[in-house]
């Protein structure tokens, strides 16, 4: 018996009748030989890791553009913090957290540089729109690897899709991931937005505090222990009072930090800059990386110009802009 084999086992044993068992997935795209060491999923994890679409996120913005300051969460730690919460979650309810963490690393991959400003940005100017979710399945399946893509399991693929809105996720393990998602976003907003002089704790509405707490250890400690609580069956739910609590505070931040003109002031040039990038590389296909080339001929120029801008980092989409646009001084 391989460690694989053993690993396997032991998931049959130890996990929840609904859970998501690696040797029941529905596979790849393209088959291959089983790993003697790891399972699917395990794999799975490692190629999110190791590819550049994941390294790239640590330069992504989560909600303050450019913040000045080395404690504001980026793409990538907030990805790190939804693969903590959604774990927690797993393990709890004996979920495969395999599976959950392969998903939660990989649920942004496609996230644009200047956060949803910048997703606004390319909606507007793709054909058929564009959604983050959608091109994170996108950087696994078609971009990732030279054009080849990561060849992920389907259930990694259908959670990374499934992680924000729209249809629930087939399985457990990625219903999990959305919910962490959001636990995490909205935690760790509050905790960025308060360091940034845009929300004070007192400013947090008083029932919201009381029910979930004052800080965000104790507000994440309440939603994930209620939702660990109440879900039972392979149905997810926290117990009433704490998800009007959650929804209350969720609204909240929407109304006082994710809409605050101070917080969201710079988010005004990030259409143009987008924008006028996009319609440079429409019309510049043989400026566009090599790798793009094949998307732009069998694809079209508008979907390759897309795919490249919204693999771009924050300094990257800057640099590149000013290079292409901003003039600059001879050197006699």
């Amino acid at each position: 018996m391989t460690i694989r084999e053993e690993t396997q086992r032991l998931e049959a044993q130890i996990l929840a009748p609904y859970a998501m068992l690696s040797q029941n997935s529905a596979g790849r795209r393209k088959p291959e030989e089983l790993c003697d060491l790891r399972t699917p999923y395990q794999r799975d994890r490692d190629r999110i890791i190791h590819c550049k679409s994941f390294r790239r996120l640590k330069h992504k913005t989560q909600v303050f553009l450019s913040p000045e300051g080395d404690h504001y969460r980026t793409r990538l730690t907030h990805t790190l913090e939804v693969a903590q919460i959604a774990r927690t979650i797993a393990r709890c309810l004996r979920l495969n957290e395999d599976l959950t963490e392969a998903i939660s690393l990989g649920h942004d991959l496609g996230h644009t540089p200047f956060g949803h400003a910048g997703e606004r940005a390319l909606d507007e100017l793709m054909p058929g729109g564009f959604r983050h979710y959608e091109q994170s399945a996108r950087v696994v399946e078609r971009l990732e690897n030279e054009g080849k893509g990561l060849n992920l399991t389907l259930e990694v693929i259908d959670g990374i899709i499934c992680h924000t809105k729209g249809v629930q996720a087939k399985t457990l393990e990625g219903r999990v991931v959305r919910i962490a998602d959001r636990i995490a976003y909205i935690n760790h907003d509050i905790d960025d937005a308060q360091r940034a002089g845009v929300l004070r704790p007192e400013d947090i509405p008083k029932e919201v505090a009381f029910r979930l707490g004052n800080r965000r250890s104790a507000r994440i400690n309440t939603l994930v222990r209620s939702l660990v609580e109440n879900s039972r069956g392979g149905e997810l739910r926290m117990a009433p009072e704490v998800q009007e609590a959650f929804d209350k505070l969720h609204d909240f931040m929407y109304t006082f930090v994710y809409r605050n003109p101070y917080a969201k002031a710079e988010e005004k040039k990030v259409p143009g800059l987008v924008e006028r990038l996009f319609h440079y590389f429409a019309g510049h296909p043989g400026r566009l990386p090599e790798e793009l080339a094949q998307v732009a001929q069998e694809e079209g120029v508008q979907r390759a110009a897309c795919d490249y801008i919204a693999g771009m980092t924050d300094h990257f989409a800057v640099s590149l802009f000013e290079t292409i646009f901003v003039p600059r001084a001879w050197d006699l």
